[in-house]
């Protein structure tokens, strides 16, 4: 049985009228919707959602008339409701749910004589049509074929491969500080109380791997708990990391140093301003965080800042580390996304369904840049309003473009690894949008970053002759010897 999205274009009595679409799932073997708007009908919508219209004695003789009628689930079957419905007269049959909208399904031999319309919406955007249309609502059907591409895709592009770039580069301007700092004996005590990066060997990687995947398992199970920590998690992490981001910036600007002393330190007065700015934007996220008119463009410049601070502050040792972190993770990434659907009850892939909200939660994971998507379309009101793009398939490709750069520092290397790496990030961004629209479902990203980026760089270590040392990483990095 087919299960087709729809809209339902509604209208208020007011001059000029206010119109908004909703979500509906139909049944394309039972009726057939137009592609648009053009010479639409419109049907005068009955609220009977105080009823389930199991049977013709719950509504009183006339009411249904020429209306599109909307009522409750209930008990009995659609097409049931369907006859009832069109024996009192009735254009139009929505069957509001308050749980998710799912297939519709009915033996439709048993009901040859029905030709009703029927759909199925959501009770909530029931009563969002009579707070925002008013009482007196028309209604009318359509169902406009899916955009091949959606522009949106074209900004989380841009928004991905600047975050890799810019945290890569700000890599390797730390890596340079270091080594400048090691040839200037004075100046090495500072720079290491300065240094707040962490290095990953190969068994922290193996372990950090094992808590990504303890803890996708446990939101799984416990999502309506633990999505309130990640919230405040983020809200910590983000306003610190846009604090470290902006603080960098501001320390290249020879004006507005004027300090004040606390606890005998001498501290600038900007940087409390900052703090303050910063503890304020993530607070603002946290309250109107599921306002979707504005609320995604915070938390895209919180997520951005928090994967150029992870970028910068995560250090890989050497390509080794990097090929077992990356690997590993796809592994993962493939697994969570393809495998799980197998194991689970639904047959839905536990990632996705921890992305989407587990069981119809309204409380999202903000650990994804988020931009609206610019196609209009009945995928965008019934799915997703937004087109998605985890933070790790940004830090995790973005660690390798780090540790490019700063071996690019390290051997004077003209920037030769951290460009070709770069680049293949933004080819394997490419790759990935492409498949998405050919097979329009969800991609693990990390299926065909990790590839071009590992094989690249590998690429460009083997025609320089430098994969011994690239492999190895620089004895700089394991530690400074004087």
């Amino acid at each position: 049985v087919a299960a087709d999205e729809g809209i339902l274009h509604a209208s208020g009595s007011g001059v000029p009228p206010v119109t908004k679409d909703y979500c509906i799932i139909y049944n394309s073997n039972w009726v057939s919707l137009p592609k648009s708007l053009d010479n639409a009908t419109f049907t005068t919508l009955q609220n009977l959602t105080s009823t389930v219209l199991c049977s013709s004695e719950e509504v009183p003789s006339g009411l249904m008339k020429d209306k599109a009628v909307v009522v409750m689930r209930g008990n009995c079957t659609f097409l049931e409701k369907a006859r009832i419905a069109q024996s009192l007269g009735a254009k139009m049959l929505l069957i509001a749910s308050k749980t998710r909208l799912s297939a519709i399904s009915d033996n439709k031999t048993d009901f040859e004589d029905v030709t009703l319309p029927i759909a199925l919406i959501r009770y909530n955007d029931i009563v969002d049509m009579q707070l925002v249309l008013g009482n007196e609502v028309n209604v009318t059907l359509y169902s406009p074929p899916l955009p091949e591409f959606d522009y949106s895709m074209v900004v989380i592009f841009l928004i991905a491969v600047f975050t890799v770039a810019l945290g890569g580069y700000w890599s390797g301007v730390a890596e340079l500080e270091n080594l400048k700092a090691i040839a200037s004996p004075g100046e090495r005590e500072t720079r290491w109380k300065k240094e707040e990066n962490v290095t990953f060997t190969p068994i922290t990687v193996i372990f950090f791997v094992v808590i990504c995947c303890v803890m996708l398992i446990l939101l799984y199970f416990f999502y309506k708990w633990l999505v309130y920590v990640i919230i405040s998690v983020f809200c910590l992490a983000s306003a610190m990391s846009l604090y470290n981001c902006l603080a960098a910036l501001i320390g290249e600007i020879p004006f507005g140093q004027c300090r004040i002393t606390c606890s005998n330190k001498p501290i600038e007065v900007r940087l409390i301003f900052l703090a303050i700015f910063c503890m304020a934007a993530a607070v603002v996220w946290a309250v109107f965080r599921n306002e979707d008119r504005w609320a995604w463009i915070l938390q895209d410049i919180l997520g951005v800042a928090f994967c150029l601070n992870f970028i910068k502050t995560l250090k890989m040792p050497n390509f080794k580390s990097c090929v077992i972190l990356l690997g590993l993770l796809l592994l993962y990434d493939v697994f969570f996304v393809f495998i799980t659907p197998f194991f689970t009850k639904n047959g839905a892939s536990i990632m996705v369904e921890v992305a989407a909200g587990p069981f119809g939660n309204s409380e999202k994971l903000p650990v994804v840049i988020r931009v609206p998507r610019l196609e209009h379309s009945a995928s965008t009101l019934c799915d997703l309003p937004f087109s998605l793009l985890g933070f790790g398939d940004i830090i995790v490709p973005g660690l390798l473009v780090a540790y490019c750069r700063r071996f690019d520092v390290q051997t004077r290397s003209s920037s030769v690894y951290y460009i070709s790496c770069t680049i293949a990030y933004a080819v394997g961004m490419v790759l990935t949008f492409v498949v998405l629209a050919l097979m329009k479902m969800g991609q693990p990203a990390l299926l065909y970053l990790v590839p071009c980026t590992l094989i690249t760089s590998s690429i460009v270590a083997w025609r320089r002759k430098e994969m011994k040392k690239f492999w190895k990483g620089s004895s700089y990095q394991v530690g400074w010897r004087p």
